[in-house]
């Protein structure tokens, strides 16, 4: 299986091409075929194979015009045999599982360094089988972004790596430690130069040292990992760096190397341990050297970056492609969750007002309003990832910076909505989804571990804010910034947070209304500079010389709007999808009766948008108002028009969820996803299935 981006590359393999009622083995897996006409062979134009015209639009609004090429592939492992639930297997089982699926995974590529080279194939591959193993998503980004993508962005000879290219040995990435987290910079294992024998001593100097949580136990096969270290020449600390370093083989660690498995974790079982190294020696070529500096063969070090915190950055670059994988888990997790809620919804009935009435718990407005409004945004969490990813690979040198905080932030944002989708959809399933059988338990754990990955939510958010807080750039506006036309992080200026209505009254917000888009956009714009307002106000009544005072002042109101910049860039995300499809696209047809008269793709998406747009004013309308941005009709309007967007929206709630192109055969794991759920709970020896003996007449 080959990746690629847009751009060009052609996905083909023997797993992923058309299957036609043969079971094909990869080495020795064997991958059960599907039928030609189920859900998972259904690529290219029209990936969900749906009657209802609005699907397939709805679903390159969210995939792109490259599904086949981009998605495809992973969608149709997430079907097949290798990723099916193994119910009742143990914790260690589930574990050895998930590499087990890691080597099916690389057997399927062509090439796993065109894999680690796209940002794109490794988003999808989290994105789609993220819902199906968190461990396995966990141990696969750890092996080709951070480990093999760390030796490839650091020049390392190609021809050293086929160990790892073919999974002979499986890489990991060994960063943060006990007592370092989100401040890795600050990491004490050192790795001093040896001139003697011209390579490194790799110590852990005390407990706090020790490097904590990867997964460098012996399961899965023998591993090394690239190990962030301080390195010492001669006295002089440089700064961090990683060195690849041999770990384990297959019985157990290697001399000098100390791991030990950490307790169980909330989740799936991943192998998280304890790793330490007493006077570990590695050759010179172990150091991962580029820009952030190296050792020439006189055995000086030159580096081209003064700053040893912008070695460090460098040396652990792959983390913001990692960010761009942790948004797509959170993405795919959440559309899983919440296409099962919708489906169990109207397979569950209850009794209706009248006798003997059975109605679906989704027709109430109580069940189906937050489902609705997770629909909205769920596709908002879509696009604003595609929009990062877009912004990272099309980024230049001046506005690198930029892409990265939008991925950063985007990461931050997504993971948060993603929790509150999926706490929202166990919730609407009821005691059906707190069993783990039905999937969302072990998701809504997943997600956890998402917003700590890869750097922490509330310290991505915090340098996001102080740049935000700092910033003199310009305020947003169409075409400025990375990604798809909208604003810089620096956020609006902060001069004005309201506009004077014009003399006559033809401009301000009591002539404005909520239906008029470049109304809500300014709104959106307002909420933002609001809070940034805020925040400087704050920290100017601080005096200087007391930074972490004056930072606690600002943080609070700074966070928040952070927060505001992600919606905002999330509605604009979805105004250029909206823009995308012609108005009156796919109508709707008396071959989909879910589809109301009039109804089309663009109708439906533009609806998902201005619900979004308006529940976030809502939550903000105290603050607009006193701004000067709403009026007070607007105050009374804002709930009623949410309403009517949730009316029109909740009868096409399974149209939407369609479009997320979910295989039938990863939902039919979770028994609340279909019709039959009960079958699930059937009991073959249960006194129902007894054939009764009929009563003798009497004589």
């Amino acid at each position: 299986m080959s990746h690629g981006s847009a751009g060009g590359r052609v996905v083909s393999s023997p797993l992923i091409d058309r299957y036609t009622g043969v079971s094909i083995n990869i080495n020795t897996v064997a991958v059960n075929s599907v039928d030609q006409t189920g859900s998972s062979d259904r690529t290219g134009a029209d990936p969900t194979g749906s009657s209802d015209p609005t699907v397939d639009p709805l679903t390159r609004v969210l995939f792109g015009e490259h599904f086949d090429r981009e998605h495809a592939p992973w969608r149709r492992l997430a079907a097949a045999a290798p990723f099916r639930r193994r119910p009742g297997a143990s914790s260690a089982e589930r574990l050895a599982m998930a590499y087990e699926r890691l080597r099916t995974v690389n057997d399927t590529l062509d090439s796993p360094a065109e894999l680690v080279a796209d940002p794109r194939g490794l988003a999808a591959l989290h994105e789609w089988l993220g819902p199906v193993d968190p461990a396995f998503t966990t141990v696969a980004g750890i092996h080709y972004n951070l480990f093999l993508g760390s030796l490839l962005d650091h020049a390392a000879d190609v021809a050293d790596l086929a160990d790892f290219f073919a999974l002979r040995r499986v890489g990991t990435f060994l960063c943060t430690e006990v007592a370092h987290g989100n401040d890795a910079v600050a990491v004490e294992t050192t790795a001093t130069y040896d001139r003697e024998r011209d390579g490194f001593v790799l110590c852990t100097p005390h407990a706090g040292a020790q490097k904590f949580m990867p997964n460098t136990s012996p399961v899965g096969g023998p591993k090394s990992g690239v190990v962030a270290a301080r390195l010492l020449m001669d006295g002089t600390d440089h700064g961090v760096f990683l060195f690849l370093t041999p770990l384990t083989d297959a019985v157990g660690a290697l001399p000098g190397v100390r791991v030990r498995r950490l307790p169980a974790r909330l989740g799936s079982p991943v192998d998280h341990c304890l790793t330490s190294f007493d006077r570990v020696f590695v050759g010179r070529d172990a150091l991962l050297g580029g820009a952030q500096g190296r050792i020439g063969e006189d055995g000086a070090f030159r580096s081209e970056q003064s700053n040893r915190r912008r070695r460090f950055l460098t040396s652990i670059g792959r983390v913001t492609a990692g960010k761009l994988s942790m948004s797509a888990c959170a993405v795919g997790s959440a559309r899983v969750t919440l296409a099962l809620a919708v489906r169990y919804g109207g397979h569950r009935r209850i009794s209706g007002s009248r006798g003997g009435e059975r109605v679906p718990v989704f027709a109430h407005r109580s069940h189906h309003g937050p489902l609705v409004g997770a629909l909205a945004t769920v596709f908002a969490m879509t696009l604003l990832h595609r929009t990062a990813l877009d912004a990272w690979e099309s980024r230049t040198e001046a506005d690198t910076d930029e892409a990265e905080r939008l991925v950063a932030v985007a990461k931050g944002w997504i993971s948060w909505r993603a929790r509150e989708v999926i706490v929202e959809s166990r919730e609407r399933c009821g005691a059906q989804a707190l069993l783990e059988n039905n999937g969302m338990t072990e998701l809504l754990a997943g997600i956890e571990g998402v917003i700590t990955a890869e750097g922490d939510n509330v310290a991505i958010y915090a340098k996001a804010a102080a740049a935000m807080l700092f910033s003199t750039g310009p305020g947003p506006g169409p075409g400025r910034g990375p990604g798809s036309g909208s604003g810089r992080l620096s956020g609006p200026e902060p001069v004005a947070v309201s506009d004077p209505e014009p003399g006559d009254g033809s401009y301000g917000p009591s002539r404005r209304e909520l239906t008029d888009p470049l109304f809500l956009d300014g709104l959106l714009v307002a909420v933002e500079a609001v809070w940034l307002a805020r925040a400087r106000r704050r920290m100017s009544r601080v005096p200087h010389g007391d930074s972490l005072a004056r930072w606690n002042a600002a943080s609070g109101a700074a966070l928040r709007a952070v927060e505001a910049y992600a919606y905002r860039r999330a509605s604009e995300a979805y105004a250029v999808a909206v823009a995308g499809l012609e108005p009156g696209s796919s109508p709707a047809s008396a071959s989909s009766p879910s589809a109301a008269p009039g109804t089309s793709a663009h109708d439906l998406l533009g609806s998902l948008h201005r619900l979004f747009a308006l529940q976030w004013i809502d939550r903000n309308s105290g603050d607009l108002l006193a701004a000067g941005r709403l009026a007070p009709r607007h105050l009374d309007e804002l709930p009623e028009a949410v309403e009517q967007l949730i009316s029109r929206l909740a009868g096409h709630a399974p149209a939407l969820v369609e479009s997320f192109a979910l295989p039938e055969e990863m939902l039919a794991d979770w028994p609340i996803s279909g019709a039959g759920y009960v079958a699930a709970y059937d009991d073959a020896e249960g006194a129902w299935h007894a054939v009764r003996a009929v009563p003798a007449a009497p004589a």
